[in-house]
């Protein structure tokens, strides 16, 4: 729709008069540019996802979410220093670590054929797990940062993922993204099922033990990547037409420079 406007709006600038007043001009182009952006207008956008509630969604909300939802990409700073940490002390290749998963290791979100619902739940569902999981890290790397990074942001990026997704990258825009429907069924483990799961990764080889808390923060890394990809591909609609219209401004920009 809109990029099939700027042959119009080009025609129509350069058929006024060298002398015409820019300000007039500008006022009118950005005037009919307020009447094609849905968004601008404040009118639905047309592909806006349709399993978003009635309501869901406020300025302060949405700034709320995306602050708490940024903790995600700051935990990723974190996880991603382990791989040069455990190159720098045994020398290996994490690729190595794969002889260490353990079918306790929550798994990511399929990339089709699978709901948001089912995917939001298994992320929120993931990280909760994963910081179980980690209690075992803290047994062998008492000082590791990224075990500290995880009590710092862990629970907010539950909480976002179980309330409202909101992300934010070089080729998104801000905007609400769909909500849990059935957040009950997402719960913290019980003490007993705590138990259970660190019981399964113990090792009397003081090699083995570290080697499964590398691939605990190996796997834990990966699934933070997998879960923030899951989560802008469910944004990735509305950005494209927030993107379109963006470019169309600035096209405009440039026309009205002339």
């Amino acid at each position: 729709m809109f990029p099939a406007c700027l042959p119009l709006f080009h025609s129509f600038i350069h058929a006024l008069p060298l002398r015409a007043d820019l300000r007039l001009l500008s006022a009118a182009v950005l005037a009919a540019l307020m009447l094609l952006l849905p968004s601008a207008s404040g009118a639905p956008v047309e592909d806006e996802l349709v399993d978003n509630p009635a309501g869901d969604t406020s300025g302060e909300e949405g700034e709320e979410v995306e602050e708490e939802l940024s903790d995600l990409q700051k935990l990723l700073q974190f996880t991603q220093r382990h791989e040069k940490e455990f190159k720098d002390e045994f020398h290996f290749d994490v690729i190595f670590l794969e002889h260490y998963k353990s079918p306790s290791f929550p798994s990511r979100c399929p990339s089709s054929n699978f709901s948001k619902e089912a995917c939001l739940q298994r992320l929120a569902q993931g990280l909760l797990t994963f910081t179980v999981l980690l209690k075992n890290v803290e047994t062998e790397y008492p000082d590791s940062p990224i075990i500290a990074a995880v009590r710092l942001y862990s629970g907010a990026i539950v909480t976002a993922i179980k309330e409202k997704v909101c992300l934010t990258s070089e080729h998104t825009i801000v905007t609400s993204g769909p909500q849990m429907k059935h957040r009950e069924r997402v719960l913290a483990l019980t003490s007993t099922q705590e138990e259970q799961l660190l019981k399964g990764l113990i090792n009397p080889d003081t090699f083995q033990r570290k080697m499964m808390a590398h691939s605990i923060l190996h796997h834990f890394h990966t699934f933070l990547v997998d879960a923030k990809t899951s989560l802008n591909k469910m944004e990735k609609p509305r950005g494209r037409l927030a993107n379109r219209g963006l470019a169309t401004i600035s096209s405009l920009q440039q026309l009205l420079k002339r």
